[in-house]
């Protein structure tokens, strides 16, 4: 298990607005994971429409065996979207929701961003920092629990 802190996030993150090097008019956070990043991207890349869409495909370190997404953002006035999410695992949350918004918004253009991918993924992110080997153990998630146990 690798630990991921808040200091690794904000490196990652600007190393990520210098490789996005197209212009997005909105982001698309996947909730809960890709919150963090989101915010930190629309800063760096000064984009004021920032949408989310909840996602579950884990219960804890547990897998899912479907996808559950919740009610997708109005992006009808919006042209290029970057969907932003912490890891692409498997790649079907990613995949699920590519299909299901390309379905909706069939003339806008879709670009997937995150921290951490898998080379196994169905779906690949175009814009990424690492690979992930092991499971990564985000900091929003240890120390807001460790918060919690206080």
């Amino acid at each position: 298990m690798r630990y991921y802190s808040c200091d690794e996030l904000i490196k990652d993150a600007k190393m990520l607005c210098q490789m996005i090097d197209e212009p997005f008019d909105a982001i698309l956070a996947v909730a809960r994971g890709g919150l963090t990043l989101a915010h930190l991207l629309a800063e760096c890349l000064e984009i004021r429409d920032v949408f989310t869409v909840t996602s579950q495909g884990y219960e804890g370190y547990k897998k899912l065996s479907c996808i559950q997404l919740g009610t997708l953002p109005d992006l009808g006035k919006r042209k290029n979207i970057l969907i932003v999410d912490d890891i692409i695992d498997s790649g079907d949350t990613i995949a699920h929701l590519l299909k299901t918004i390309k379905e909706c918004y069939p003339k806008k253009n879709f670009k997937v961003a995150s921290l951490f991918f898998k080379k196994d993924a169905s779906v690949q992110p175009d814009f990424s920092i690492h690979e992930a080997k092991e499971w990564i153990d985000f900091f929003w998630t240890r120390d807001m629990h460790d918060f919690n146990d206080r």
